[in-house]
């Protein structure tokens, strides 16, 4: 069955005859009234002061940064960054493959993907008219070999990359068209030690959770509170090197706060506050000469500047965007340089975790195409934190999650963004998911499961029932999205080897505190032994 829909700009606000009037933030986002403008959530004031890995203060000095000025590289974790897709996207079976209690492969009725926007020719376990499956699984966690997100990653992948790529999906229901799910998981991140040298965390809205999303209210931390980083240039303005940089040489500057440091210390040395903290006075005093002396020598002449690192942005295709595509002033750039500030952010060190929100995706009501369109440009954004990794030599774990999902009444789109797949009809959170990828630099991440049967298991955590909707009853997380958080932050700790810790860490978690319960809702064994390489 064909039905016409009449044109529009898939990016023009979203209409919906059976949703309120928009009148909050979120409701404006979701719809496509507002973009998501970006930020980044600091701890606190001292953690707005950078951190130094590779100083080139003197020797004496270098070794006070970390003790007892406590400048220090972070906890060393694995970057953490989330993309916080606002209105209800759908992700299940159009885009990433879920089958039943067996797994992926495990395929649901022709209905159920039929619900889920796939045709009958296009369901799982059959092939395209090349031959090849539409069960894919060249990124190690399985796609529909049309998805638009995994189009959209492969487009941003240099080829080969995704052989060290894996991940997990975690069929999970959430509340269609709102904000108050609390989905994001920075803040536990965090509290298993994440953090970053400028900032702990990096969001994409100015909000408790810095996305669309709420966050687990055990988990809030006051401290935590957006930064707004709306353009590469925002990113620069985090750390203030002051006019002396732009006066002198990078390393003349340098010299010059070290002197006065040790000036000042020298007069230190000779002054009495006559107050009972006399010594942590001086040392307060002594720290902050000191870190103005390491601002200088590391982050003059705007090294933490996304729009001149040549890995992210360059005129020609060298880069993952080029210079046109980056500044061209679309939608699209715009999405592009949001996930190039906080990607460059969280993937140097300078910050623990990051959350990059997108808006539009409660997409039902109109052409299949304008999912397609928004689909294939969030790949393209998860594509480039993969790529921006692989070309840093680091891990990091990426997750995606949105407010609910939505289904298709079987009605086809022809044209040719629409792609012959079915319409998206109505909201609909029995169908909803969410799921993580993990970039390693040495090898593929490795499911736990001495048989394919069991990493099957490990790699779906939950099930569908044939006819597409979320078993509720297979995992704590299926029907709790403080469930779902919690059982994100158990595979990130995971990876570093640190699962033992996470009843420790996230008490009354609602998983089960037995190895046994924890190892069920496990996807990978640890590719980090605890610490990764200082970050850059």
């Amino acid at each position: 069955m064909t039905k016409k829909r009449n044109a529009r700009h898939w990016d023009a606000p979203q209409l919906h005859g059976d949703h309120p009037r928009p009148v909050t933030r979120r409701q404006f986002v979701s719809q496509g009234f507002m973009t998501g403008a970006a930020y980044t959530v600091g701890g606190g004031v001292l953690s707005m002061f950078p951190q130094s890995a590779m100083s080139q203060l003197s020797g004496d000095l270098d070794s006070l940064l970390a003790t007892p000025c406590q400048i220090t590289d972070g906890a060393g974790k694995i970057p953490f960054i989330c993309f916080d897709l606002a209105g209800g996207a759908n992700i299940s079976g159009s885009n990433v493959l879920v089958g039943q209690a067996g797994g992926q492969s495990d395929f649901l009725s022709t209905a159920g993907y039929e619900k889920m926007g796939l045709p009958g020719d296009m369901v799982p376990g059959l092939n395209d008219a090349n031959g090849d499956p539409f069960a894919n699984f060249d990124l190690g966690l399985g796609f529909h070999l049309d998805s638009a997100f995994r189009r959209g990653i492969m487009t941003s992948l240099t080829p080969g990359r995704e052989t060290n790529i894996n991940g997990a999906v975690i069929p999970a229901r959430s509340d269609n068209d709102t904000g108050n799910n609390p989905h994001n998981p920075m803040y536990g991140i965090a509290r298993a030690g994440a953090k970053g040298s400028i900032l702990t965390l990096a969001g994409s809205e100015n909000t408790d959770s810095g996305g669309n999303s709420m966050l687990p209210a055990s988990l809030f931390d006051p401290e935590l509170r957006p930064t707004k980083v709306d353009r590469p240039s925002d990113v620069v303005n985090l750390v203030d090197t002051g006019e002396l940089v732009g006066i002198l040489s990078k390393n003349d500057a340098t010299a010059v706060m070290e002197s006065i440091y040790r000036l000042s210390d020298q007069k230190m040395n000779n002054v009495n506050t006559q107050i009972a903290a006399d010594a942590a006075i001086k040392q307060a005093v002594r720290c902050g000469y000191l870190k103005a002396a390491d601002i200088a020598e590391r982050f003059g002449g705007t090294p933490i500047d996304p729009a001149l690192d040549t890995e992210i942005v360059a005129d020609d295709d060298s880069a993952i965007f080029t210079t046109a595509e980056f500044t061209d002033g679309s939608r699209d750039a715009r999405e592009f340089q949001k996930t190039a500030s906080v990607m460059k952010l969280v993937m140097n060190g300078f910050a623990g975790a990051g959350c990059i929100e997108m808006g539009g995706y409660d997409y039902h009501g109109g052409r299949r195409a304008e999912g397609e369109v928004k689909d294939f440009r969030a790949g393209r954004c998860m594509g480039a934190v993969l790529e921006y990794a692989a070309r840093l030599n680091k891990p990091v774990m990426m997750y995606v999650f949105s407010d609910g999902s939505l289904s298709s009444n079987g009605a086809i789109d022809n044209t040719a963004e629409g792609r012959g797949k079915g319409e998206w009809s109505s909201d609909n959170s029995s169908t909803a998911a969410g799921f993580f990828l993990v970039y390693n630099p040495t090898r593929r991440p490795t499911l736990i499961g001495a048989t394919p049967d069991i990493q099957a298991v490990h790699q779906q955590i939950g099930a569908m029932d044939a006819g597409g909707s979320v078993m509720r009853a297979a995992t704590p997380a299926a029907n709790n999205v403080n469930l779902l958080v919690n059982t994100i932050l158990l595979n990130y700790m995971a990876l570093h080897g640190e699962q033992g810790n996470f009843s420790t860490l996230f008490p009354n978690n609602g998983l089960g505190n037995s190895a046994a319960q924890l190892d069920a809702l496990t996807a990978f064994t640890p590719i980090v032994n605890g610490v990764i390489a200082n970050p850059v």
